[in-house]
């Protein structure tokens, strides 16, 4: 069985779904809004720069592993079922997600040849301070996108991603969600499609 980590491709821009709840300390917005303007334009420059798709998935690896909670993105789409798993099957089940998000992001780089952004307004959310902005690309209307960013083990990440109006991360949540339901909630499972996912890729 395939697995989508989204249902829209703005995923490939975005870069992640996150866990909101391992929060350190409150986020500012003027630092919210620097930060994202570096992740993006770091991101932009790999999706408008040259290199086939192997090269760009090189580049962005460190771009995601530093600026978005990858750990927090994983255990929160697992749920509840993160405390019946075995510790062998966590870290499975987190390498294979990391392996699989990176996949997404990657193979849909093309799409997003041209792209442009413009930053808007910012607005706390608890210890998190939401950032909008309107991603522009050729052929194609201007999307909303918002970004949930604050401190995740003592740095600075994106923790979710809305993409007109749809929050990735919880919506990743309920697809793992209805999968392991569907499977005796059983994470081996859910592991060995999220290998097969990229095994396929």
């Amino acid at each position: 069985m395939t697995i989508s980590l989204t249902r829209r491709n703005m995923l490939a821009l975005a870069g992640a779904c996150a866990l909101v709840g391992f929060t350190a300390m409150p986020a500012r917005a003027e630092d919210a809004s620097a930060f994202l303007k570096q992740f993006a334009d770091r991101l932009i420059g790999v999706v408008n720069g040259p290199g086939d798709a192997a090269s760009k998935r090189q580049q962005l690896q460190p771009i995601i592993d530093g600026d978005v909670d990858v750990v927090g993105i994983a255990r929160f789409c697992l749920a509840r079922a993160w405390s019946t798993a075995t510790p062998a099957q966590q870290q499975t089940y987190v390498q294979l997600f990391h392996q699989v998000l990176l996949n997404n992001i990657s193979g849909h780089l093309g799409e997003y040849k041209g792209v442009s952004y413009t930053i808007g307004g910012t607005q706390p959310q608890g210890d998190s301070v939401v950032v909008a902005s309107v991603i522009t690309r050729p052929n194609a209307p201007p999307a909303n996108v918002s970004w949930v960013i604050g401190n995740a083990n003592g740095a600075q990440k994106i923790l979710d991603v809305i993409a007109e109006g749809t929050s990735l991360r919880i919506q990743q949540r309920a697809d793992y969600t209805s999968y392991l339901h569907r499977h005796d909630n059983n994470v081996a499972a859910l592991n060995a499609a999220l290998q097969r996912q990229i095994s396929g890729s």
